[in-house]
């Protein structure tokens, strides 16, 4: 499942995200934020059918979001086999290539 282009209002919970296998993304954002646009051209690009992306609509009262600790979006979250791998809130260009090359490569 390679990039997804919507952000969706219905979450999983923690325990089936920590069930997931194999590399996952979760995005954190909403649709109006504009550093959540503004990151979307190179997520689209960085992307690969490796890695499933789950675009989640945060905020206030979203539980998946504070189980994670969001506060800044975009919040990006590296999951493999349901573990944490890396956590950016609001990445840079840069930061974002380096996470996604680091992610590929710890597998």
């Amino acid at each position: 499942m390679p990039y997804t282009a919507q952000y969706s209002s219905d979450e999983p919970s923690r325990p089936e995200v920590e069930a997931m296998p194999g590399l996952t993304l979760l995005e954190f954002g909403t649709d109006w934020c504009p550093h959540c646009q503004a990151i979307q051209p190179l997520l689209r690009e960085l992307l690969t059918h490796e890695v499933r992306h789950l675009k989640i609509e945060d905020g206030k009262g979203r539980r998946l979001g504070r189980a994670f600790g969001v506060k800044l979006w975009p919040n990006l979250v590296w999951l493999a086999d349901g573990q944490i791998q890396q956590q950016l809130a609001r990445p840079q260009t840069s930061d974002l290539r380096a996470a996604f090359q680091a992610f590929k490569t710890s597998r």
